[in-house]
């Protein structure tokens, strides 16, 4: 990975970044607000030789720097913790007050600093002084037992302790600043192993080399898509032209065949190919081909919901003969789109599906229409899509933008393989607006009248659906199909 695949990992994952530094920064303040106050008293103390000379003086002092490096561990020793716990009537331990207190020496002198934490600053100036004092002593008796002749050894206060007003912890701007670093660092490494982990797909050539099919197109996140048809084909907005995209890079499939069957369908529910399958339809009625729309899903349809359509009559009352098919067709919209509901939900819809009405159904429909789009249940929970794919010249795969993993797509070609079906294309849909996997249309043209879209020429009227039905095989003028090259181009 180089810097700019990191800024990408970036880019998708900044809101678990902020979140993991946002919980850092929230439990560094818990811990400061918890933290008692505490105060740290210093005292110095300088350690010297008494010598009668200058050469005598420079050996001391050689031997007090040497000598002051070991002092500053009896600082923290246990003995004079002991005789401070005594001196000053605590009833804390010597091992207690041991951790408070600290000692150093100051770097290239004889100057040991010693210094005492509490809760309380006089408590802590009480215990730097008792230790000052107490080492002094402690020093005295120590160099004069091994001294034949007086102390070597002087250990001199320089001063009483001295305790600021201020508590050296908790420090807030320090706990908070650790914080966000922490929290940046973690959710980095979160965001690293989330993105290694991550199988949703993303990038079209992925889809496309998974599904082994090609991408017809992208779309972006809409939250309000179920409510916006593509009713005006003057409209030139990003969606709008998405959707032309699509319905030219549909005609491009097998372009030998007047008439062709594709299933619409995805992995799972929830990715948008009922939407898809709607406007897709709305599309290429636009171009002037005969389009019809079948909801083929009869376990969750939505096809006649989302074109304000009678659901009761469809699909299933044509199958079990309850109406002719002619007759369960609507027409909707002014260009000539007809739409299959799927009418009364049965007990079973798979038996249904694969029964010879339905191959008779489809063989209507192919002899009717250019194009047959049938919006079908999604391809792993249940068999229908698979089932109705085997009998179309493919389907076509709706894969959700960051939610279809790579797994849910081999599994659907598993699928479609099973009943020798194929995935024909697929479409990325609910991609981000931005970002380095966004959609964006920037540029569209338009004829001088705003009207890129072929319509029937010399103003004729499609037939209405029960006229397309009735129409016997081969009464159709040659050239007149919506597959034709001059009805071809969206």
């Amino acid at each position: 990975m180089d810097l700019r695949d990191y800024f990408k990992v970036f880019g998708r994952r900044w809101r678990l970044v902020l979140a993991c530094a946002l919980v850092a920064v929230a439990a560094a303040t818990l811990v400061t607000l918890a933290s008692p106050l505490k105060y740290t008293s210093t005292v110095r103390l300088f350690v010297s030789t008494s010598q009668p000379d200058l050469a005598s003086a420079y050996q001391g002092g050689l031997f007090s720097e040497q000598r002051v490096a070991s002092y500053a561990d009896l600082v923290t020793g246990p003995e004079l913790a002991r005789r401070v716990v005594d001196r000053l009537g605590f009833e804390r331990s010597p091992a207690a007050l041991r951790k408070q207190i600290s000692a150093s020496v100051v770097p290239n002198t004889v100057i040991l600093v010693i210094k005492v934490t509490d809760r309380s600053p006089q408590t802590a100036g009480r215990i730097a002084q008792a230790l000052a004092d107490e080492f002094t002593s402690f020093v005295k008796q120590l160099e004069s037992s091994s001294a034949k002749s007086g102390t070597p050894i002087k250990v001199t206060s320089l001063g009483p302790p001295i305790t600021p007003r201020a508590p050296v912890s908790p420090q807030p701007i320090r706990n908070v600043a650790a914080g966000v670093a922490v929290g940046l660092l973690l959710g980095a490494g979160v965001a690293g192993v989330r993105e290694a982990l991550d199988s949703t797909l993303r990038k079209p050539e992925e889809v496309a080399e998974l599904a082994s099919a090609p991408v017809l197109g992208s779309f972006s996140y809409d939250t309000k898509v179920s409510k916006r048809l593509l009713t005006d084909y003057r409209s030139h907005a990003p969606r709008v032209e998405a959707f032309r995209v699509l319905r030219t890079n549909l005609q491009f499939i097998n372009v030998d065949q007047r008439s062709k069957v594709f299933v619409v369908t995805s992995s799972l529910p929830g990715e948008g190919k009922t939407t898809t399958a709607t406007n897709l339809a709305i599309a290429l009625a636009q171009s002037g081909q005969r389009i019809v729309l079948v909801d083929g899903d009869l376990r969750r349809p939505g096809v006649a919901d989302s074109l304000g359509l009678e659901a009761k009559v469809g699909l299933t009352s044509a199958l079990i003969g309850r109406v002719a098919l002619v007759d369960a067709i609507q027409d909707w919209g002014t260009d000539g789109l007809a739409v299959l509901a799927s009418g009364p939900m049965p007990p079973d819809p798979t038996q249904l599906l694969q029964s010879r009405a339905m191959a008779d159904v489809l063989n209507d429909l192919r002899r009717a229409f250019d194009i047959v789009l049938i919006d079908a249940p999604p391809l792993l929970p249940v068999a229908d899509a698979a089932i109705l794919s085997a009998q179309a010249e493919g389907a076509l795969l709706v894969v959700r933008h960051g939610k279809t993993t790579r797994d849910q797509i081999r599994a659907c070609v598993e699928r479609l393989g099973s009943v020798h079906a194929h995935i024909a294309g697929s479409v990325l849909n609910m991609c981000p607006h931005r970002g380095p996997n966004g959609v964006s249309y920037s540029y569209s043209y338009a004829g001088p009248a705003g009207d890129d879209v072929p319509r029937p020429a010399n103003g004729k009227v499609l037939p209405s659906a029960s006229t397309r039905i009735a129409e016997p095989v081969g009464s159709r003028p040659a050239g007149d199909g919506g597959a034709d090259a001059a009805n071809g181009v969206g």
